[in-house]
């Protein structure tokens, strides 16, 4: 092959890529006609879910307290299995901090079973195989997965805050100092 044809041919395997960069990052539309991630101040979505444990789980039954939802690519792969065990390592604070949380992907019930009984999940991870819950909040996906963003619903039931370049090892702590912080200057 021609050195010139190799070039031609790198610059159109580079523009794909570039392509699919662009795909993958746009905004995804929202059903309440926005798009883009649920901004802060806005009601959170009415959903409900099954976890891994078979049971359904409700964002409204968190109503009055703090409710981390956080949205994850997939069940085993390294980011997603380092902020799920950096959450469960600080799962006591979390419950002393009354703090509840709940993990989103768009693997199914099963997948979540063994990814959760593997590494000793004690919160929720829902399963959201329709992509229902990612489109709710206005994350995006690509390729089957789930963008990693995560949002706090507070006692109001309103988004008091999001995440959306999240950096899995240290996310846990983040948030912790997040919500004391927003009850120390609440009235």
């Amino acid at each position: 092959m021609s050195p010139r044809r190799r070039v031609l041919l790198a610059l159109l395997a580079l523009g794909s890529l570039g392509g699919l960069a662009v795909f993958a990052c746009t905004a995804a539309p929202r059903p309440d006609g926005g798009e883009g991630h649920l901004p802060i101040g806005k009601p959170a979505p009415d959903l409900s879910g099954v976890d891994q444990a078979g049971k359904t789980q409700r964002i409204a039954d968190h109503r009055g307290g703090y409710l981390l939802i956080y949205f994850y690519p997939k069940d085993g792969t390294p980011g997603c299995t380092t902020e799920a065990c950096a959450f469960r390592d600080a799962w006591k604070r979390y419950e002393e901090a009354q703090v509840a949380i709940f993990g989103v992907s768009e693997d199914d019930q099963a997948s979540h079973a063994e990814f959760a009984e593997e590494h000793r999940i004690p919160f929720p991870l829902i399963a959201d195989p329709e992509g229902a819950w990612a489109t709710a909040f206005g994350v995006g996906t690509f390729l089957g997965m789930t963008e990693r963003v995560s949002f706090v619903v507070g006692p109001e039931g309103t988004i008091v805050a999001a995440y959306p370049d999240v950096d899995p090892g240290v996310h846990a702590t983040q948030v912790l100092k997040d919500v004391a912080a927003m009850r120390s200057s609440s009235p």
